[in-house]
């Protein structure tokens, strides 16, 4: 269970982003709208939400590193060497000898969203120690980036509660996507209590309105539910509102930006294409927190890379490029 080489200088960056998680195989149907039952055929893709923000990250020019494990399997391996080849450094990746790497089988139905159904009993992401982090690189980073899934079982709740702590020791900005899955989840109330369990912990955090009327039990357009999800040392809350765009909340203004209409095939990796693009310019300027115009045009091109990811099946092989994002900014809606 050694650790592995970089993918990438960034470790030497100023603005490194590190990504803490789970990263796994997604199988897509290749034909949309059937259930699994009725699929012929699967494309494999790599996925895992944190994962997907870590390639974003890069592929829009940041520097990014994901800290997690693997299986010590085929699956594992190709998710490692697609994170090198997405320059991200692995210097956080583990394998373990012992687990297989989780895999999902994601339905998708005519709107391009989705279901999901996982196979990790356990997984080798869900093993991760607290002896295991790498500490060092957690502290090299500008932002300290993490979902709820490792939060689900130990032992790696107790890593990532570790790595958070670390984090906030080294001053280090704290971003929390929490990422909704139920079905990883015992219950509905399991999901809300271990989501909230972390809230307070953050500096920034994203959340979809089908995750506000989750974790509030209330309607995400009433402001009133949006807003009881803030608290006072939290920086910049946003909600994404799907094509439609994004709310944001700070502690001086809020607002909306608008989305852009694209030919949707599947959402997979949308909001995590929009939450790589955000930390990309948090990274490089966190004055955006109290700046209204530079966060607005910042949430211009976050809501433009999330439309472009969804034009395409799987998640890292649909995040989008700088050019691509100006692109459809430049065209409007």
């Amino acid at each position: 269970m050694a650790p592995l080489g970089d993918g990438a200088d960034s470790a030497a960056s100023p603005n490194l982003v590190v990504s803490f998680g789970e990263m796994l195989i997604d199988f897509v149907p290749d034909v949309a709208g059937l259930s699994l039952a009725e699929s012929g055929g699967f494309v494999k893709a790599p996925g895992g939400a944190p994962a997907n923000v870590a390639c974003a990250i890069s592929k829009l020019g940041g520097s990014s590193a994901f800290l997690g494990k693997f299986g010590d399997d085929e699956f594992g391996h190709m998710l490692v060497n697609i994170l090198k080849q997405n320059g991200v450094n692995a210097e956080g990746c583990l394998f373990d000898q012992h687990a297989r790497t989780a895999l999902a089988f994601v339905t998708l139905k005519k709107n391009g969203e989705r279901e999901f159904m996982f196979y990790r009993n356990p997984s080798a992401d869900m093993l991760l120690t607290e002896a295991e982090l790498n500490l060092d690189l957690i502290r090299r980073a500008k932002i300290f980036h993490y979902g709820s899934i490792s939060l689900i079982s130990e032992p790696c709740r107790g890593a990532h509660l570790a790595a958070m702590r670390a984090a906030k020791a080294a001053g280090i900005l704290c971003s929390y996507d929490p990422n909704v899955r139920l079905p990883l989840w015992p219950s509905e109330e399991a999901a809300r209590t271990g989501i909230l369990s972390i809230w307070k912990e953050a500096d920034f955090i994203k959340v979809s309105d089908d995750e506000v009327a989750f974790l509030t039990q209330g309607d995400a357009t009433d402001e009133k539910n949006v807003l009881s999800l803030w608290f006072d040392s939290l920086k910049l809350l946003i909600v994404t509102d799907g094509d439609k765009g994004c709310r944001y909340f700070t502690k001086d203004f809020k607002g909306s930006v608008p989305g852009y209409k694209v030919n949707t095939i599947d959402t997979t990796g949308a909001g995590d294409a929009f939450v790589g693009s955000l930390l990309v310019n948090v990274a490089k300027d966190d004055n955006i927190f109290h700046n209204e115009e530079k966060l607005r045009e910042a949430l211009k091109f976050s809501n433009a890379c999330g439309a472009i990811c969804t034009t395409q099946k799987g998640a890292i092989p649909a995040l989008p490029t700088v050019a691509a994002a100006q692109e459809l900014i430049a065209k409007g809606n």
